[in-house]
């Protein structure tokens, strides 16, 4: 019996309470084996010393845009996907808004192969709610499914007829899919770009108010209710928005809830002076806000933290702050934004990469985010005492657009596994 072991490190899978060193064993064809102690018949053909690091289950990314088909000019499959196993992230969750839209079979099924080919991390797409991502006709969600879509979504774009979304929700609950609902009413965001608050008016940039948010939550509830779909918002901002998500969830409404790592840490006060890296969809937002946030992790209102990645080119965070592209190049600072609210003993290291693995896994219903004997060996080990400092010159992705330029952090992927295959290594990175 032929295989990996990972030596001496700190496992941590919150899947399977285990928090210990322990020897991790790996077979030939890419399963865990054994924990602790080795299999009868085992030998390693490679040893990976792991000793002072954190052995965890390979991190599940709830949303990264990888730009193709479409958009290759900013990124590519290949480049994000070797940036995400750079960054210990074995699962993606792809959203339907390339371009083509993933409303067809053939598309999610391209999105596969195309990622298969690579052999880097696992690609799952969503498919797109309605046809064209134009709110008006419905697609044909139990063929996208039947393909491989783990869920079904209308990405940005708003689905304005209720009655249409309604009709979106029965057929959704119909074939037990969950829709990931972007909760924001397009006639109160207007052209908005920023927060409707204080920074947003002395810089004159056109605001995006609470109740853009609060309004959609309030009708995506209602119709929760009346149609009983699993349902899950993405990136949440708002304070006023998860006072309504923890009543929802009191009343037994199947919802949940992510929010992506840089509204953990950004406020609309990080705009400074038209800093167009703080350009994200929804805006950052006030400090209550940022807090309650934080609140709603510990609470366990929101279930997952994603680094909603959107690389761009260059040229897009070049024009004035309100025609610049929204979004942040997210999946090499998930992890180490995540390991700062540890540092800042908002949560134990186990709660925060159940954040980041067993939790999302579980909203995406994929098996993966656990370390268990017999599950497939998709591994993260990282140094959680490395210090590195976030630069333009060492990101893996092709899109270099991040707040966090400059940035001091602890905590940095060594090794990432994906299927049993040492896919990232000292060494690899850029």
């Amino acid at each position: 019996m032929m295989g990996i072991v990972i030596k001496g490190g700190h496992i941590i899978d919150p899947a399977n309470n285990l928090d210990a060193v322990k020897d991790l064993y790996i077979d030939s064809t890419g399963f865990i084996i054994g924990i602790g102690k080795a299999p009868e018949g085992f030998e390693a053909t490679r040893s990976i010393d792991a000793r002072g690091q954190i052995v965890c289950p390979g991190l599940v990314d709830l949303r990264a845009r990888l730009r193709e088909p479409g958009l290759e000019y900013k990124a590519t499959m290949e480049s994000e996907t070797r940036a995400a196993v750079a960054a210990g992230i074995t699962t993606l969750c792809c959203p339907p808004d390339t371009w083509p839209v993933i409303d067809t079979p053939a598309m999610a099924q391209m999105i596969q192969s195309r990622a298969w080919r690579f052999g880097l991390a696992f690609v799952h797409p969503l498919g797109a709610l309605t046809q064209g991502l134009e709110g008006k006709l419905l697609t044909d969600m139990a063929a996208l499914e039947e393909a491989g879509c783990v869920g079904v979504s209308n990405a940005l774009e708003p689905v304005t007829d209720t009655l249409v979304m309604r009709r979106a929700m029965e057929y959704a609950a119909t074939f037990d899919l969950t829709v990931y609902l972007h909760a924001e009413d397009p006639w109160l965001r207007n052209s908005g770009c920023v927060h409707e608050g204080e920074v947003g008016t002395r810089l004159g940039l056109p605001g995006i108010p609470e109740a853009a948010e609060t309004v959609a939550v309030a009708r995506d509830l209602a119709l929760i209710e009346q149609t009983g779909v699993r349902a899950h918002f993405c990136n949440l901002s708002s304070a006023r928005a998860l006072a309504m998500l923890t009543e929802a969830q009191k009343q037994g409404l199947p919802v949940t809830a992510d929010v992506t790592a840089h509204h953990l840490h950004l406020t609309e006060h990080d705009i400074g002076y038209f800093n167009t890296q703080c350009h994200v969809r929804p805006p950052l937002r006030a400090l209550r806000d940022r807090d309650a946030l934080r609140a709603a992790l510990q609470s366990g209102v929101i279930s997952a933290i994603c680094s909603d990645h959107q690389p761009h080119e260059p040229d897009a965070k070049l024009a004035p702050f309100a025609e610049s592209e929204p979004g942040i190049s997210g999946l090499e600072t998930l992890l180490p934004l995540t390991l700062k609210l540890v540092e800042e003993k908002l949560l134990s290291l186990s709660e925060a990469i159940a954040l980041l693995t067993i939790k999302p896994a579980e909203i995406l219903g994929v098996e993966c985010g656990a370390l268990n004997v017999g599950a497939t060996a998709d591994i993260c080990i990282f140094d959680p005492k490395a210090h590195w400092i976030l630069s333009a010159d060492k990101f893996s992705s092709r899109g270099r657009n991040s707040p966090f330029l400059g940035w001091e952090f602890t905590g940095r992927v060594t090794h990432t596994l994906v299927g049993g295959e040492v896919v990232f290594e000292p060494g690899d990175a850029s």
